[in-house]
């Protein structure tokens, strides 16, 4: 079945990355987060990387190294790092079709309700902190 809403392997590496890595106070590694995730090594490398280039973690190289948190797990919302991978939302109101600058119907077909989806969604992501998962 399709679902509406898509999140991306990438964007789902990273926030279960970060949980793990904070309820830990070792460092954990590729491997390690592999396991847990379900995903490809490769994948969560290449994550891993984009969070230590935005300091949310640290790595350490060698056979104990692996990833720490770096910032403060009350401080970091899912709006924070799902953004990191994804992007920053756009505020605009556009057209979920984004064919025509002017619809020409009188009334949104769709009565704009993948605006209010996208608005509910960064709302919801605002308000969880990866503490609130330890």
């Amino acid at each position: 079945m399709n679902s509406i809403i898509n999140f991306s392997e990438a964007a789902s590496i990273a926030l279960h990355s970060i949980v793990l890595i904070s309820k830990t106070d070792k460092y954990l590694n590729v491997t390690k987060i592999s396991e847990l995730t379900g995903s490809s090594k490769h994948h969560v490398a290449k994550v891993m990387q984009r969070l230590v280039k935005e300091r949310y973690v640290k790595s350490m190289r060698g056979p104990a190294g692996g990833f720490v948190l770096v910032r403060d797990p009350a401080e970091i919302n899912f709006l924070n790092i799902y953004e990191t991978i994804e992007g920053k939302f756009s505020s605009s109101e556009e057209c979920p079709f984004h064919k025509k600058k002017e619809c020409v119907f009188s009334k949104c077909l769709l009565n704009n309700i993948t605006v209010k989806m996208t608005q509910d969604f960064i709302n919801y992501m605002k308000k969880q902190y990866v503490i609130d998962y330890i």
